[in-house]
């Protein structure tokens, strides 16, 4: 459960990350070698043995299905809502998450815990609230969509951080996979952000510019 409480703790203070953009220092995101990743990802998968995993590891591959779920879900729909390409593009690498976390589910003989596929439905009741939550967030504005994305990658990406520590070699391998991805999709929200900033900005500059002169 400390994801979800994680990931909502981040979705509550929203308002406050368009402030604190500045200071990240990710990487450049780079999509180009997708296809391969997840060819080479496979093969770790099916070629490495099937390790002796402990209940707290088995917890996280299933706890990471259904969150790698959430956000596909959330991306589909604030797509849907705003028709803004980035979501569309995040939501396609989600499912390729919830795919490299499934192929591990079925390799350890894990039940894979989505019944349904259908987005925004979820049997756990904390993820179906932390998706209504943020989807109502996301509505609000496109920036405020933007930071429901840097909120969900943000988090991710700490948690990753922190459930790939002692993992066997197929488990380390998706999850620095999803790591990457998600560090890929932070730099994609944050430069948008950046952007969506800076042609605000410059509207308010014009405005004002205007309101000077009409006023000689």
């Amino acid at each position: 459960m400390k994801k979800i409480i994680t990931i909502a703790l981040t979705a509550g203070l929203i308002s406050t990350l368009a402030m604190a953009r500045g200071g990240h220092g990710y990487g450049h995101a780079n999509h180009s070698n997708n296809q391969g990743n997840q060819t080479y990802l496979n093969q770790v998968v099916d070629s490495t043995p099937i390790a002796e995993l402990t209940q707290e590891q088995k917890d996280d591959l299933v706890f990471m299905y259904q969150e790698e779920k959430m956000a596909r879900d959330v991306y589909k729909t604030l797509g849907d809502i705003w028709g803004a390409k980035v979501f569309y593009n995040i939501q396609n690498s989600e499912q390729k998450h919830m795919d490299s976390v499934k192929s591990l589910l079925e390799k350890y003989s894990i039940p894979v815990p989505v019944l349904s596929d259908e987005v925004g439905v979820f049997e756990n009741d904390e993820i179906q609230a932390l998706y209504d939550s943020l989807v109502e967030q996301g509505k609000e504005s496109l920036e405020a969509a933007y930071n429901v994305g840097v909120a969900i990658e943000e988090t991710d990406i700490a948690d990753l951080q922190e459930k790939i520590i002692g993992t066997p070699d197929d488990i380390k391998s998706v999850y620095s996979n999803l790591l990457s991805g998600s560090y890929n999709h932070l730099n994609a929200f944050t430069r948008l952000l950046d952007r969506l900033s800076s042609s605000q900005t410059s509207t308010s500059n014009n405005s004002q510019r205007h309101g000077r002169h009409g006023r000689r």
